[in-house]
């Protein structure tokens, strides 16, 4: 019985290591950077959750108005889909708009960085050579 019990404590200590670890290879995120803009399902499922709750107020269930907004997307016929598919696609456009300036932004950002990691890097070499002291000056005068 013990012996159960301690390999269900191992194995979730063990897999909270891997998680730990996977997490570390990830970059950081930028919270400056635009978010995807929904899909045409996601638009039409912004105006569907309201009007679900105001026909059913005593359902709490995420799941029940998920399974109900697909359903009747699925119902839908292309014309009832087409100013959904509509507002994604003005949606797309901006999210485009935003993200090229938010990508002009970053390479700015990134080309100021280099400038400025270039000269450090030329200073340090140079300081290297300084205090080397190898004595490569005197070798070039013989």
């Amino acid at each position: 019985m013990k012996g159960g019990k301690s390999k269900a404590k191992t194995d979730t200590k063990l897999s909270v290591k891997k998680g730990a670890a996977a997490k570390k290879g990830k970059p950081a995120k930028d919270p400056n950077k635009p978010k995807r803009p929904p899909s045409a399902f996601f638009v039409f499922m912004e105006e569907f959750r309201v009007t679900y709750k105001q026909k059913h107020p005593n359902n709490k269930s995420v799941a029940a108005v998920g399974k109900a907004g697909g359903e009747k997307w699925k119902s839908l016929s292309d014309a009832e889909k087409a100013p959904y598919i509509q507002k994604a696609e003005k949606r797309k456009a901006d999210y485009e708009k935003s993200m090229n300036t938010y990508n002009k932004k970053l390479a700015e950002g990134n080309k100021d960085e280099e400038e400025e990691e270039s000269d450090k890097s030329r200073s340090e070499v140079n300081d290297e050579d300084d205090e080397d002291g190898s004595g490569e000056e005197d070798e070039d005068d013989d």
